[in-house]
């Protein structure tokens, strides 16, 4: 099992959402988040003072999958994601030592999104 994490801009999130619906991909976890990357530093206006901002608005996503759907599961992020400019995101997978569905008590493949069949 490996946990999925991206990093993409907000304005893609429903992109990146029916793209994992057609990847069959569930038990998506999304939350608002800032931080810095690739990107310029850009300069705004703020009630008439000049402000370096650095940190940029992104969501985050963490999907608990099964090791069959972790290259669907990119292929879907980066599908819905991708501008094709800096800013973009990233898709960090990491290991998942263990997952329980607490309705159920199932654990681990059970849990998460099912085995290719």
């Amino acid at each position: 099992m490996k946990l999925v994490t991206a990093i993409v801009r907000p304005e893609k999130v429903n992109d990146v959402l029916e793209a994992l619906y057609r990847a069959e991909v569930r038990g998506i976890s999304i939350s608002r988040v800032q931080g810095h990357g690739g990107e310029l530093d850009r300069v705004e206006t703020y009630r008439g003072m000049t402000v370096k901002m650095e940190l940029s608005e992104k969501v985050r996503f963490e999907v608990a999958v099964s090791d069959d759907f972790v290259q669907r599961t990119i292929d879907a992020f980066c599908a819905g994601a991708r501008t094709g400019e800096v800013g973009d995101g990233k898709i960090f997978v990491t290991p998942l030592e263990q997952a329980i569905r607490i309705r159920t008590g199932e654990v681990d493949q059970g849990a998460v999104t099912p085995v290719v069949k």
